[in-house]
């Protein structure tokens, strides 16, 4: 069964900073173009950042220069870490995984950022 597991979400003053986490089963993590998604409360889910299996990155303009996305493939894990944090990031952050076309999705952790 494949999983993608979330964590590292929570409630944080604006300017502050965290880091998610998303583990991935073995078979699928380091030939996968691994992603963070955000949905805020009646908005459509977004792309917040991407890296692909070579390490290329892309990132939505409003957190470009706030956010890293990095990979470890030997603990199977994609990281989003989020610093200068805004009240309007404040949302699910979901994890994404796409293996040979096959998309899979976490459950999602919800972030909220206090002004």
């Amino acid at each position: 069964q494949v999983q993608l597991v979330e964590s590292g979400g929570g409630l944080v003053q604006a300017g502050g900073s965290l880091r998610l986490s998303c583990a991935a089963s073995r078979s699928m993590f380091s030939v996968s173009t691994m992603a963070w998604y955000r949905q805020a409360p009646g908005k459509q889910r977004e792309l917040v950042a991407s890296i692909t299996s070579g390490e290329g990155t892309q990132y939505v303009d409003a957190v470009k220069g706030r956010f890293t996305i990095s990979r470890d493939n030997a603990k199977n894990t994609v990281y989003l870490q989020m610093s200068s944090l805004k009240p309007e990031d404040t949302a699910v952050y979901y994890c994404y995984c796409n293996r040979f076309g096959v998309v899979y999705w976490g459950q999602g952790t919800q972030v909220t950022i206090s002004s």
